[in-house]
Formats: structure tokens, C-alpha cells, sequence
């Protein structure tokens, strides 16, 4: 059932509750026991009159009257004796009274009718048909006659009724004083979880400016401070995400202009051959550009996505420094730089060749490019304990401390460089070491600058791994 008022009435109701649970567990533990305790002590007191007055019951019945008379002024009770008829149950009969008045309210008193039918000294505590608490004894006085005492427990307790009263006072109070500070306090709560709820609101809406603030050091205070540090982040995704965007929109926007523009000259029918065949060279090119910056973008979206799988298997790291150095030779001829290899023995580890490769190429294509002429890049394959590296050295101008982190960024590139390919390259690297359980490394000083792919080492396979890995080469 939905309780009305929300957050702030479950906070007043439960604060008043446990007022209120407190109090009445303290009335359990005074109340009741000072009660009996009051009770025993007077009915102890009552018995010891009782028990020696009731032997001096003269055995004349006609004596009675005045002996009651007597009992009651020195127990300062009033004194009843009973007459016992012999029947199964035993019935009783009022003899005689101190009080001189109807006796009609202890006819069948059941302290009497106890101590009657056990013989024993009884003793108990009555409420009469006014209200008036007593404390009674029944004392056997012969086989025929009981003496029953009773005293009024009025002044016993008064005591304890006043510290019920009172008790029962301070409870209405402190529920009042309760509800009151529960409807302060509820209230302050409830504001500060109304203003986190509007930030959160905000922060949904896409408005990361204004910080979420609360002053307070306990839980909503600290939720606070975490609410802000996801606001510090989304705003931070948010202008990843637009830049990104904008990045993106530009390379591919680029090429497509391009394009476009040869298209148009190229419909112009006055061009020459030659004029002709470098404009579709150049135009082959800008394809190959769209073509490898799509496929950077989708690898991006799947990793961002969860959704890009990478496989694991023997990879032979120096093969791998071979296909490069093969594969780039012509481009450090054409940059007029160095490329050289550096092979390790039995350089093996545990990834994805392709994807090795892929980042291999990033790194490899990152030296050549962004280096002048006449530099030195060394590929190189070593095993270091564990681990398997691949590495591309260079002895360039190297990177600034303050970019060094930032080369994997998307997009990014180095203030002052060449402006080549997308940007994406070391972003996509380092997320693919990742995903082989592997890491992207840059160390850099003036005059040389070293990339590592750094990854679990692995055993070279035996002779069926051997041929299983050329037919799946031959095979791709």
C-alpha cells in the first residue's frame, strides 16, 4: 500500500514508531514489575498480621464480632470470617465482618474458597465492583472457619499510577517533539534528494554545465559528489562524442570533396591522357583513404561496442617484423628513410596474427611518417621473461611529454607534423592490445622514439601446429 506524502511521511512514521516503540518497551520494563513489586510487598506485610491474628480467633462464635473488630484496627484491614459448609466444592457463609455492612461482595470471595478447599494460607489481589484494587490473605483458622484479610492496595500503588501517568505524558510529548523534528528533518532530506533529482533530470536532458552541489559530509553528500564526477564524465563522452563526430565528418567529407572535384574535370573532354591518368591515380588514392578510414571507424564502433572478437593463437612475432619490413620497404625508400629489422630467436606469443599485424602497420606507417628524411627505423621481435614485444624504434626528433598520451587519442595528431591518414591508427592499436590481454607502451627522448606491442609469450608449436598455421595462411 502506498503510504501519502511519499519519502518525508515514511521518515515522520518511522521516527515516531520507534519513539513510540522505545516508550512503551520502557513502560513494560517499569510499569509491571514495580506493580508486583508494590503488591508482594504489602501482601507479604498483610500475611504476617494475618497469620497470628487469625490463631487468636476465640472458638466461641458469639466472640466473632469483636474479634474482627480487633483484627482489622491492628491489621488495618478489613477482617472477615467465613463459616465452611462441608460440601464438594466447599461453600462458604459470611459469620461475621468488621465492616458491619453487606458482606454481599465477599460472599464468594475465591481467595477464601482457596485457602477453603487447600487448607493452606491463600493470598491474592481483587479488583471490587467499584474499581478498588485489594490485597487479600485467607488463613484456615479451624476445620470449619477461614479468616480473610483484605487491604486496600490504593496507597501501594498510587505511586505507580503517578509514574504511569507521567509516563504515559512523556510519551504523548516526546511523539509530538517527534513528529515535529521528523517533519524538520524529512523535510531537509527531502529537498536535497529533490535537488539531486533535478540535476539528475538536467544531466538526462543533455545540459552537463552546472555542477551538482550539496554540502553535506553523509551519504546524500557523498552521492552528491558522485553524481557530479558522472556529470564531469558525460560532459567529457558528450565532447568526445561531438568532436568524434566532427573528425569524422571531416576526413570523410575530404576525400568525398575530392572527388567529387576530379569528377567534374575529369568530364571535361579537353583533358589529356596524362592530365587524365593522374587524376584517377589521385583519385584511387582518396578511395583507399575512404576505404581504410571506414574500416578504422567500424573497428572503433565495435570495440566501443563490445562486439570486436579477437582470436588467440600462436603468432610468430619475427615473421610478422618480416612481412613489414617487407611490405614498407618501398615507403622508406620513397621517404628516403632506414628500415631495418631486428629478429629475436623463437619470438612467439599468444594473439591475434592479424590483428598484430594491423598494429604492426600502425606503428611502422607512425615512423616513417612522422619523421624527416634520413631517420632510422628499426622493427624489431624479443622475448623479455613472459612477454613477447614487438617493437618500432626511431631515432627522430621524438614526442613532447605532453603529448605523449595524447597520440592515442582519435584523431589526434602531433602539433607540427605531417598531416597523414586519420588520426585513428594508435587509438585503434592500443584497443586491440587491450582486447589480446597485451598493452600499447611509448617511451620518448630527443633522438629517439620507441612504440612497443608488448604480449604474453607463448611456446613455438610442434610440427601439426606448424602446418595448421600455413594452411590457415594459405587459406586467408
Amino acid at each position: 500500500m502506498r503510504i501519502p506524502g511519499g519519502l518525508r511521511a515514511r521518515l515522520v512514521l518511522a521516527l515516531a514508531a520507534i519513539v513510540a516503540g522505545a516508550l512503551g518497551t520502557a513502560y513494560l520494563i517499569v510499569i509491571p514489575p514495580l506493580e508486583k513489586q508494590l503488591v508482594d510487598a504489602r501482601l507479604d506485610e498483610l500475611e504476617g498480621q494475618a497469620v497470628p491474628l487469625a490463631e487468636q480467633l476465640p472458638e466461641d462464635t458469639f466472640l466473632w464480632n469483636d474479634a474482627v473488630e480487633d483484627f482489622s484496627v491492628q491489621a488495618n484491614a478489613r477482617v472477615v470470617v467465613f463459616d465452611v459448609l462441608r460440601a464438594q466444592p466447599p461453600a462458604l457463609t459470611v459469620a461475621a465482618d468488621s465492616r458491619r455492612q453487606s458482606s454481599r461482595d465477599v460472599a464468594q470471595d475465591p481467595t477464601a474458597l482457596r485457602a477453603a478447599e487447600s487448607g493452606k494460607v491463600e493470598r491474592g489481589q481483587v479488583v471490587d465492583t467499584s474499581g478498588g484494587e485489594h490485597a487479600e490473605v485467607a488463613v484456615p483458622s479451624d476445620p470449619d472457619a477461614v479468616v480473610l484479610f483484605r487491604a486496600s492496595l490504593a496507597d501501594s500503588l498510587a505511586t505507580v499510577r503517578l509514574v504511569e501517568r507521567r509516563l504515559l505524558l512523556a510519551t504523548a510529548f516526546a511523539l509530538l517533539i517527534a513528529l515535529a523534528l521528523g517533519l524538520t528533518a524529512a523535510g531537509m532530506l527531502v529537498r536535497r534528494m529533490q535537488r539531486l533529482e533535478t540535476a539528475a533530470e538536467r544531466i538526462a536532458s543533455g545540459d552537463f554545465g552546472a555542477p551538482i552541489v550539496d554540502h553535506g559530509d553523509d551519504e546524500i553528500g557523498q552521492l552528491a559528489v558522485a553524481f557530479d564526477r558522472m556529470r564531469i564524465q558525460l560532459a567529457q563522452l558528450d565532447t568526445a562524442r561531438k568532436e568524434f563526430v566532427a573528425n569524422a565528418s571531416h576526413e570523410l567529407r575530404t576525400p568525398l570533396f575530392s572527388l567529387g572535384g576530379f569528377l567534374e574535370l575529369l568530364a571535361d573532354e579537353d583533358l589529356d591522357e596524362k592530365t587524365r591518368e593522374e587524376f584517377l591515380e589521385t583519385m584511387r588514392s582518396q578511395v583507399e583513404r575512404l576505404t581504410k578510414l571506414s574500416a578504422d571507424l567500424l573497428d572503433l564502433s565495435r570495440v566501443d561496442a563490445g562486439q570486436l572478437r579477437v582470436e588467440q593463437e600462436h603468432v610468430d612475432l619475427s615473421l610478422v617484423v618480416r612481412t613489414l619490413v617487407a611490405e614498407f620497404g618501398h615507403v622508406a625508400a620513397a621517404s628516403d628513410h632506414v628500415l631495418e629489422a631486428e629478429l629475436g630467436e623463437d619470438v612467439w606469443c599468444i594473439a591475434d596474427e592479424n590483428r598484430v599485424v594491423q598494429i604492426g602497420r600502425a606503428l611502422a606507417v607512425n615512423a616513417l611518417v612522422h619523421t624527416p628524411p634520413g631517420t632510422r627505423v628499426v622493427v624489431r621481435a624479443e622475448r623479455r621473461g613472459s612477454r613477447a614485444r614487438l617493437e618500432v624504434e626511431d631515432d627522430g626528433p621524438g614526442i613532447a611529454p605532453g603529448q605523449r598520451e595524447a597520440v592515442f587519442g582519435r584523431f589526434y595528431r602531433v602539433e607540427g607534423g605531417k598531416a597523414s591518414g586519420s588520426g585513428l591508427g594508435l587509438a585503434i592499436a592500443r584497443e586491440l592490445a587491450r582486447l589480446m590481454g597485451g598493452s600499447v607502451q611509448l617511451e620518448s627522448t630527443p633522438g629517439k622514439t620507441l612504440f612497443t606491442l608488448d604480449l604474453s609469450a607463448g611456446e613455438r608449436p610442434g610440427a601439426e601446429g606448424l602446418e595448421s598455421m600455413a594452411f590457415s595462411r594459405e587459406n586467408t
